[in-house]
């Protein structure tokens, strides 16, 4: 079973590699939000094909709540830092292939593979915290990860917008792509301490590596050369220099050998041939490049079974909901059918939990209330919490700022500047009171933000008094979030933190999906409601077919649907806050005192 044995000196250093790791892969998810238009340009579809586009968002996010547990779980029985390197050279080989990308299935495979990576680093990083840190120091490093998890949401549009204004879109994944592999090596190597198990590659698993330790195994050059040919051959197929394009002779490594498409040339079949052998070598060869055998045999070993029955049941859900329009749809066309396998998935997953020997969900991991009352308060910190992020912009975007999209998103950043520090502030005071009051506290916060909200008028964002609940709702939900990751870390055993932490994440993300369909329900309600009331065009305009007058009154109509969303918002903060008083009271994030100490030993 996984063990920790890291040299106190490695403690600051690796924490703060994958702190910026996770951030990082935060920033990817809004970089890309931003860079949206022209991505769907470069894989040849307009504007206008904006559903169509929506899975270059969707199929990230599928991958990373889709494949959490599932990591979660491998992170216990595997190791942390393993998990963190993998999580980083999936998420930037998921980068290179969607900057080679050139059609939109492509793409889509390139977001997946970033998403599956990315996800991979949070709970890992949660899970690092609890092996480094006792219980009663635990709360300032992970203010220090939500913290950063969030500021990561405020420089990806940054990012992103620098990136745009003097380069193409790809240069952003050819960026995550470097970033990637750059912390890779660097967590790799700050985790091997020497006598470390940190130093481990393989899997415990791997029985045929005593020693487990990089040094001591001869390096794979075979299967390191199919790499260099398959990223040489895919770059060039992408690059297409034009000196070597336009001459007779290598010109004929771009001419399809059947069909239309670049995979049937010279250089793109060279690519997948490399690819293929690559990863038949990975799985023959007795030390290969990647120990393709050795993961597979932890996700066995974690319940592949499971995860994959988890997994369907949370992709139903993303997909049923993370590809509708917000603004005009509940849930996809064919959201009703994805609902229903995720059901029918989850049936058989609580039948399968309950036979298996060893479950993905570990029988009693999640008995303490305040272990699934976590998972729980995180899921209601998500439905609460998309409101702002979805429907602040939309407000802006029909009110103050109607011909601008990128002002009516920066918009947002007021609220999303607060979120990380409120975090800051939540990791030290949970040093010092109990996880639930400042759970509560900060979900109070937001609630009253998201009131004040709901009270905007059309012209309010014209005003600085606007930024005062952005930054309170902000704040809020950063005070929540280290108290929740306390709390399930706290009352759970070591050998299932990994899991743990998944489970929150999953929850929260699970819970900003339901949120968004159900408060939209409530806004659109509202909104046909009002334009109901409307009096007819002619009438108001004079005859007209549309005036100002009547523009004036749709407008306020959709006015009327944000504030629903927000007060629906609120609500949902304040059930968030009630329930972190009721569920997360009893968890020991501050440790031991003395009398309890001392009746322990007694």
């Amino acid at each position: 079973m996984f063990e920790v044995r890291a040299e106190r000196a490695s403690k600051p250093g690796l924490l703060a590699l994958a702190a910026v790791a996770v951030a990082f892969a935060a920033a990817d998810t809004y970089v890309v939000v931003l860079a949206l238009p022209d991505i769907m340009h470069g894989v040849g579809l307009s504007v206008e094909q904006l559903q169509k586009g929506a899975p270059i968002v969707s199929g990230f996010l599928l991958g990373y709540v889709a494949m959490l547990p599932l990591i979660g779980r491998i992170a216990d029985l595997r190791g942390r830092p393993p998990v963190l390197v993998a999580g980083l050279v999936l998420f930037a080989f998921g980068s290179l292939v969607t900057a080679l990308a050139y059609d939109l299935p492509m793409l889509v495979a390139g977001r997946f593979l970033q998403g599956v990576g990315g996800g991979a680093l949070v709970p890992a990083t949660l899970a690092l915290v609890a092996d480094l840190y006792p219980v009663e120091r635990r709360g300032v490093p992970l203010g220090v990860v939500s913290a950063v998890q969030e500021l990561g949401s405020v420089l990806g549009p940054l990012l992103g917008a620098v990136v745009l204004a003097v380069a193409d879109w790809r240069v952003i994944f050819v960026i995550n792509l470097v970033v990637g592999v750059v912390l890779a090596v660097a967590i790799g190597g700050a985790s091997a301490p020497s006598g470390s198990r940190y130093a481990r590659w393989h899997s415990p698993l791997d029985q045929g590596d005593a020693a487990g330790v990089r040094g001591s195994r001869p390096f794979d050059w075979p299967g390191t050369a199919l790499l260099v040919v398959m990223l040489a051959a895919g770059i060039v197929l992408w690059v297409r220099p034009a000196s070597l394009v336009s001459d007779l002779t290598w010109g004929e490594l771009w001419v399809p050998t059947v069909g239309s498409s670049d995979w049937m040339t010279p250089l793109g079949l060279t690519t997948i041939a490399a690819g293929i052998l690559l990863v038949v070598r990975c799985l023959t060869a007795r030390r290969p490049l990647v120990d393709l055998r050795g993961w597979y045999a932890s996700a066995r070993e974690a319940d592949l079974t499971g995860a994959v029955l988890l997994a369907i049941a949370l992709g139903g859900v993303v997909l049923a909901f993370a590809t509708a329009d917000p603004k005009v749809q509940v849930m996809s066309a064919q959201g009703g059918w994805y609902l229903l396998a995720a059901a029918l998935a989850t049936l058989v997953l609580i039948v399968h939990l309950r036979r298996a020997d060893a479950p993905l969900i570990p029988r009693g991991s999640l008995a303490a209330r305040p272990a699934w009352g976590s998972v729980a308060v995180s899921f209601f910190v998500g439905a609460a919490l998309v409101a702002a992020l979805i429907d602040v912009p939309l407000f802006a975007r029909s009110t103050v700022y109607t011909d601008s999209q990128l002002l009516a998103a920066l918009v947002l950043l007021r609220f999303l500047v607060a979120l990380p520090v409120g975090a800051l502030v939540g990791g030290v005071l949970v040093r010092r009171l109990p996880a639930e009051t400042v759970a509560a506290a900060g979900m109070l916060l937001a609630a009253a933000g998201f009131w004040w909200m709901s009270s905007w008028g059309p012209d309010s964002l014209s005003s600085w008094t606007a930024t005062l609940p952005l930054v309170l709702g902000g704040f809020g939900f950063g005070l929540a979030l280290p108290p929740v990751n306390a709390a399930v870390l706290a009352s759970t055993d070591h050998v299932v933190h990994g899991l743990a932490g998944a489970l929150v994440v999953v929850a929260r993300m699970v819970g900003m999906l339901v949120g968004v369909a159900g408060l939209t329900t409530l806004g659109l309600r509202r909104y046909y409601a009002e334009q109901a009331d409307l009096p007819p065009v002619k009438e108001v305009c004079d005859g007209a077919s549309r005036c100002q007058a009547f523009s004036d009154l749709i407008r306020s109509a959709g006015v009327a649907q944000e504030h629903t969303v927000f007060a629906g918002a609120a609500v949902t903060a304040l059930v968030a806050a009630g329930l972190a008083l009721l569920l997360l009271r009893g968890a020991r994030t501050r440790g031991m005192g003395a009398a309890e100490a001392l009746q322990t030993l007694g």
